[in-house]
């Protein structure tokens, strides 16, 4: 499957404004542009060093569902998903050249299923399902060069 037929996703860059010792966050959003149901994951090449909340979940048609923590709010364009990278205790020189990745997976899924009923073998290629997938790059915002 095509990208960006199930799932409009900004940024397609994720930028984390880097503070030592702070846990800092920037926001994904998703919007269903469909009249289906899509079910959602979000992936990460480090998951150790990002969290992301929800990591998975359904986007209503044409509607938006903003998620904060557990708390489901749903409203009328997009999905609110919250990346969070943890505290970091010192600034390497491989930061200004990130190759952190997040890959969202989108699928069409029917009427009713809830966050809690996504399975991992909803977004199996091997099963038959089509999957759209979008890679997402990281980078990070320097506050002050003094920290580099």
């Amino acid at each position: 499957m095509s990208n960006n037929e199930l799932l409009t996703i900004t940024p397609l860059n994720l930028q984390f404004p880097f503070e030592l010792r702070k846990q800092i966050s920037c926001s994904l959003y998703l919007t269903n542009k469909t009249d289906n149901h899509v079910a959602f994951k979000v992936k990460t090449t480090k998951p150790k060093k990002y969290g992301v909340r929800p990591n998975i979940g359904v986007v209503l048609p044409r509607s938006t569902c903003e998620v904060r923590g557990p708390i489901w709010k749903l409203m009328n364009l997009l999905v609110w998903c919250l990346s969070t990278m943890q505290a970091q205790k010192e600034t390497r020189s491989d930061m200004l050249e990130c190759k952190d990745k997040f890959l969202v997976q989108g699928v069409i899924t029917s009427p009713g299923v809830t966050a809690k009923e996504v399975t991992r073998e909803m977004f199996s290629k091997e099963a038959g399902h089509l999957v759209e997938e979008t890679k997402l790059r990281v980078t990070y915002t320097f506050a002050c060069c003094t920290c580099l």
